[in-house]
């Protein structure tokens, strides 16, 4: 499991949202595009992609997209 492929991932659940703005330290609850839907999507890609259970509370608690990989790489 790797940040840049988990990044590219993550960027896929977003749809208006420019590639570039999907960093390690980026602050996703910050995009316009964040939404509550956008959340689940993340969680199913996350159960899809890496057979990791995620919840709300877990992605309440990170703040950038590195610290969501590093919650789910420590579930792996």
């Amino acid at each position: 499991m790797e940040l840049k492929e988990f990044i590219e991932n993550f960027a896929q659940q977003f749809d208006e949202t420019e590639m570039s703005a999907f960093m390690a330290e980026t602050v996703f609850k910050d995009l316009d595009e964040w939404s509550s839907l956008v959340a689940l999507s993340v969680i199913a890609m996350v159960d899809e992609e890496y057979d990791v259970r995620i919840k709300g509370d877990d992605i309440r608690s990170a703040n950038t997209i590195e610290d969501l990989f590093n919650l789910v790489k420590s579930r792996k």
